[in-house]
């Protein structure tokens, strides 16, 4: 028993150094080299963000400059450019971008309009954003204002219901940032991968990689038909909802 207790300490400690040399030399062996799993090229390019938008940013509209975009069908913009923001002339039609795009990060500033008497439901601040001319995210006053749920604020219009309703009272100006994934078409025209949105709605995740199932249709079921980078567009929809500060970055 004697010899127990005087051996059985030593024992331990020389347990725990072998433990501890083994864990040194696995922590330290080639296999272990911190090196081995560090990246040093390609290097990231430098974005700043400056406020407004980021500086590798295109900026489509910055209060004042609307030479980035045209009429729906050609021509000088048809809208209201004051105060920072242009505004929607009702009965003028559409705009959309000079540019062509495809898979793009977007930042949109809304606002719709304060005199709300007398208009209800989608006749209360309707326009929308169309990616690729074609997809509709939609812009509506949906505070307080019910609607058919994909339909209202941030709905992938006619087809994807927002998470939750982030809105705010009109006359406020809210945000959407989008991140968009164009579709992809085989050389066929079949469909190889249909797009994809993420949208936060002042802030808060409203569309978390929604796959669209088409084009945005008003009456019938969407699809898709073969297409290529096409301009963003915003819709004209007898009401004057104002935009500010738009940008994009190509992805």
């Amino acid at each position: 028993m004697e010899y127990d207790r005087m051996i059985r300490p030593l024992l331990m400690a020389a347990g725990v150094l072998a433990a501890a040399s083994a864990f040194a030399q696995s922590s330290t062996g080639p296999e272990r080299d911190p090196a081995k799993t560090e990246v040093w090229a390609p290097v990231a390019e430098v974005a700043t963000p400056m406020g407004a938008a980021p500086s590798d940013a295109i900026v489509l509209f910055n209060g004042k400059d609307v030479s980035a975009w045209e009429a729906e069908q050609g021509g000088p913009v048809p809208w209201k450019v004051a105060g920072g923001a242009m505004t929607v002339v009702p009965g003028s039609k559409g705009i959309r971008t000079r540019q062509p795009f495809c898979d793009m990060q977007l930042h949109v500033e809304w606002r719709t309009p304060t005199d709300t008497k007398g208009f209800d439901g989608q006749n209360r601040g309707n326009s929308g954003i169309f990616l690729q001319e074609r997809y509709e995210l939609q812009v509506l006053d949906s505070y307080s204002n019910p609607t058919y749920a994909n339909g209202q604020a941030a709905s992938i219009y006619k087809q994807a219901v927002p998470r939750v309703n982030a809105s705010r009272a009109p006359g406020q100006w809210q945000a959407y940032d989008i991140i968009w994934k164009a579709p992809r078409f085989s050389p066929g025209g079949g469909l190889a991968s249909p797009a994809r949105i993420t949208v936060l709605h002042n802030g808060v995740l409203v569309q978390d990689d929604t796959v669209l199932a088409g084009k945005t249709e008003y009456i019938g079921a969407p699809s898709y038909s073969p297409h290529g980078c096409a301009p963003l567009s915003l819709q004209e929809h007898a009401s004057k909802v104002s935009y500010r500060n738009i940008w994009v970055r190509e992805l």
